[in-house]
């Protein structure tokens, strides 16, 4: 009897330690999609993974792979995650509201301390956990309120792309050149079109800092701007492209998610700037680049600081020396001939910090110049809500606070519609 007990015994170690080892399995529903890292083996791990505190990280995206917004957030996390052996959990498809609060909870529940959300919607879900879970940490990008939050365990995260559409900025102004000098245009003709979301601060910046750009090398351009009121919705992007094309604009861009605009451009043989990633896929003969910003050092540096016992900065911003700001390579099949190399110059010049973005000399208001701004960059009552963000002659984006809170309406740049 004591034989067959100690058979029994092993047999049932034996299946423990089976289930022990298989692999965590992707799940997958119509709204929400979970993916699980696979795990190395223990010795493996040991072996790459410096002595720490160990990180398990879960990330809450609004979108899917199919929103390129969505799968720039993605594919950083897969590689920030898997350079550092680090487990990770991907939850897609999560809105702006309950959700994301919910979310998070679930990947508390399964062992995550480290939690990254991706929309800005997410802000106040993200801090009701935060407040609830004080040893879980979590990082938000774009939002606003960590500063004044004062929680050690909740930061914010952004990057100075604002240098990377200005540097998309230029290629767009050289291939107007090009147009001006090939004679399909004329300089009075170079108007470009841009798709934006809402008329948030972050894509006020990113349309400003991009039309900005193009004027630096083609001092003729002017720009008409529409909103879609979604961060994606293809077919509203299609149809802003379209009526920027119509009404005259011989270059496009955008700051939304789909490949609704890129699609437009390639129809109508526009030439498109596009943003989060390259469309080149969908968009060969019209693509001419895009930047991005590259979240996997911001992930990186969240993980290491975790594993090694350190404190997470409350408002972290990116900048090109971090590798945070990118563009694509340049499609030089449509691109302007010294595209490549007035593009390096000028990112030499921003890094070197001899150029700025958003020098006051190179812009007007309303026909004035401006040599002072109140800029909004506290979002907390108690906290004085106005900061002086033009100095030495530059409006400051991005220094008080990572996220954008460059909100003028510059001359040259016309709306067509502010509804959102």
């Amino acid at each position: 009897m004591k034989k067959l007990l100690a058979v029994l015994l092993v047999l049932a170690m034996a299946l423990g330690l089976c289930a022990c080892s298989a692999k965590p399995q992707n799940t997958q529903t119509t709204e929400i999609q979970t993916e699980t890292a696979e795990e190395a083996p223990a010795e493996e791990a040991a072996e790459e993974a410096p002595a720490g505190n160990t990180v398990k990280a879960g990330f809450i995206f609004l979108h899917d792979e199919n929103s390129t917004y969505d799968l720039n957030f993605l594919n950083a996390a897969k590689e920030a995650c898997e350079a550092m052996g680090v487990e990770y959990i991907i939850k897609t498809n999560i809105p702006e509201g309950q959700e994301c609060y919910d979310a998070a909870m679930e990947l508390i529940d399964e062992g995550c301390n480290f939690i990254f959300a991706d929309s800005f919607g997410h802000e106040d879900f993200m801090i009701q956990a935060a407040k609830e879970n004080p040893n879980v940490q979590f990082a938000h990008a774009t939002g606003t309120k960590a500063h004044t939050e004062g929680l050690s365990n909740y930061h914010n995260a952004f990057a100075e792309i604002f240098e990377g559409r200005f540097l998309a900025g230029v290629a767009a102004g050289m291939k107007l050149n090009e147009m001006i000098e090939n004679g399909t245009i004329t300089a009075d003709q170079a108007k470009m079109g841009y798709v934006g979301a809402y008329t948030y601060a972050e894509v006020i910046s990113g349309y400003s800092s991009f039309f900005l750009g193009a004027r630096y090398v083609c001092p003729s351009v002017t720009m008409e701007v529409t909103f879609t009121g979604s961060w994606y919705d293809e077919t509203a992007e299609k149809e802003g492209a379209n009526k920027l094309i119509q009404n005259g604009c011989v270059l496009i861009s955008q700051h939304a998610d789909s490949m609704g605009a890129p699609t437009a451009c390639e129809t109508a043989g526009v030439p498109n700037v596009s943003y989060n990633g390259s469309t080149e896929s969908v968009a060969p003969n019209t693509f001419i680049v895009s930047s991005r910003i590259d979240w996997a050092p911001y992930m990186t540096y969240c993980m290491e600081c975790i594993r090694d016992g350190k404190e997470i900065e409350t408002d972290w911003t990116g900048t090109l020396a971090t590798g945070s700001v990118k563009l694509t390579d340049v499609n030089t099949k449509v691109a302007a001939e010294g595209t490549v190399e007035k593009m390096e110059e000028v990112k030499a010049m921003l890094e070197n910090d001899s150029l700025e973005v958003f020098d006051v000399t190179t812009f007007t208001v309303d026909g004035k110049g401006v040599d002072s701004y109140m800029a909004d960059v506290d979002t907390d009552p108690e906290y004085t809500p106005d900061t002086e963000a033009v100095v030495d002659g530059a409006f400051r984006e991005s220094k008080f606070r990572s996220a954008p809170y460059f909100d003028l309406q510059i001359d040259g740049i016309t709306l067509l519609d502010t509804a959102f």
